[in-house]
């Protein structure tokens, strides 16, 4: 028992926004998959899932027990990482043809979504840090993942809805950003790259939905698919300006010392990386695979780097709970 105490004890202290480490492993995943480094991206899903399970049980063991516990952090935008780390792992067991678990997890999502949004969205603040826009990642997260299982499965009343969540998530961004405070370019410990992250997911959702259209499963006429093609690629040039600008920040004003919202960069990058393999795929920009596989392995080095950051804080908590 004395080794399981402090181990207890530790992780009864994680913060909601825990979950970017799940979204982060999970879309690195991803982006190795479409980069055709499918041994490692297998490799990658291994802790994606171990990591989801420990958080889900944390989440239901709280809701249980600590009903206000559970309700005091469920106000706090770092609990719509519960809904976004779930789509993306359903993501990517849709990749792998799982797509009655990636149905289920969808399912999860959506039922989590609506409460977690109203509840996170009724307590925004005027001045707030980077995760404002997990409002706009959660819904662009749902419409990602209904996209790809409109296409795996040939449903066409799915990619419809997620088009709808497609433009609610937009309209998520364009809320978020009057509340967003500037300063955190210089300051933040590392959410302030979610401002980048949502215009990646939201990319990634319109890129979804082009790629769902079929002759078997017609979705969007000429108009609809031309606006939706613009509109993606006007998000994705968007995500690599906040890209370059993050970094250029980050270069200003290095901030060195591990702290767990630095899942929260790790994920941005791995989302900028597949919005742009998806985007070049889904629009016939083949000179766009190059960059993207590029940042898949810079953000390989980022998700290491944070890795063995939050590996040394777990032997510090570890240690202080014995």
């Amino acid at each position: 028992m004395s080794g399981i105490s402090p181990l207890c004890a530790w992780w009864a202290q994680r913060p909601p926004a825990a979950g970017a480490a799940v979204m982060a492993t999970g879309i690195m995943s991803v982006g190795l998959h479409l980069a055709g480094a499918e041994t490692v991206s297998r490799v990658a899903l291994v802790p994606v899932c171990v990591m989801w399970v420990g958080l889900a049980a944390d989440f239901v063991v709280r809701l249980a027990l600590d009903r206000r516990r559970w309700a005091a952090e469920a106000r706090t935008p770092g609990a719509l990482t519960a809904v976004a780390a779930t789509t993306v792992l359903g993501t990517r067991f849709s990749a792998l043809g799982w797509q009655t678990l990636a149905e289920a997890l969808l399912a999860l999502s959506a039922v989590l979504w609506p409460p977690l949004l109203v509840l996170v969205v009724r307590h925004w603040k005027p001045r707030m840090p980077g995760a404002v826009f997990l409002a706009c990642v959660a819904t662009q997260g749902l419409a990602a993942l209904g996209a790809t299982l409109a296409a795996a499965v040939t449903t066409a009343w799915l990619a419809h809805l997620s088009l709808v969540l497609f433009w609610l998530g937009l309209a998520m961004y364009g809320l978020a950003v009057p509340r967003f405070e500037w300063r955190q370019l210089a300051e933040g410990p590392g959410d302030q790259w979610v401002a980048g992250g949502a215009l990646a997911i939201s990319a990634l959702a319109g890129a979804r939905l082009l790629a769902a259209d079929s002759a078997r499963l017609y979705l969007w006429n000429d108009d609809d698919r031309g606006v939706l093609r613009t509109v993606t690629v006007a998000l994705l040039v968007l995500d690599l300006a906040w890209y370059v600008v993050l970094l250029a920040a980050e270069a200003a004003w290095p901030r060195l010392r591990y702290d767990v919202r630095r899942w929260a960069t790790v994920f941005p990058m791995g989302m900028t990386a597949t919005a742009t393999l998806s985007v070049a795929a889904a629009v016939g920009g083949p000179w766009l695979k190059w960059p993207g596989r590029v940042l898949v392995w810079v953000t390989v080095a980022a998700w290491l780097t944070v890795a063995a950051g939050a590996a040394a804080a777990a032997r510090a908590g570890l240690r202080k709970a014995r």
